[in-house]
């Protein structure tokens, strides 16, 4: 019963990834509210994570408790007809979208990090 409302709830999250995608270029939704959702959607949608799931715990922190408070923050910005229309329109849509940006942003994060510690690290700066 419990893998049932489990199920549930991923397909729920998985819609509202597609529909804030959709917020997020809609000319209707807020610029606050489109900011939120796009960047919410372009992480959750992005193929690289940001703490990458092979790492123990954290690895899977982002998927289960950053992507949906992103979500719940986002869906709570988008004026509530729009998102029915949006969440109408993701169920409608079989293939799931993948942000090419969100992944790009990722990899920059990863390359400016390592960038500070080989900066902050280098042995020509320590004495």
């Amino acid at each position: 019963m419990m893998t049932g409302g489990l199920r549930d709830w991923a397909r729920r999250v998985k819609r509202d990834v597609v529909a804030l995608w959709l917020a997020a270029r809609d000319p209707r939704v807020p610029l606050a509210a489109k900011l939120v959702a796009g960047l919410v959607a372009a992480y959750a949608l992005s193929p690289i994570d940001l703490i990458p799931d092979f790492i123990p715990v954290l690895g899977y922190l982002d998927d289960l408790i950053l992507v949906p408070l992103g979500i719940l923050l986002a869906v709570r910005l988008v004026p509530p007809a729009l998102m029915d229309e949006f969440r109408a329109e993701a169920e409608r849509r079989a293939a799931r979208p993948v942000s090419r940006a969100g992944a790009a942003a990722i990899v920059l994060i990863w390359v400016a990090g390592a960038a500070v510690l080989l900066w902050a690290f280098w042995p020509s700066r320590v004495r």
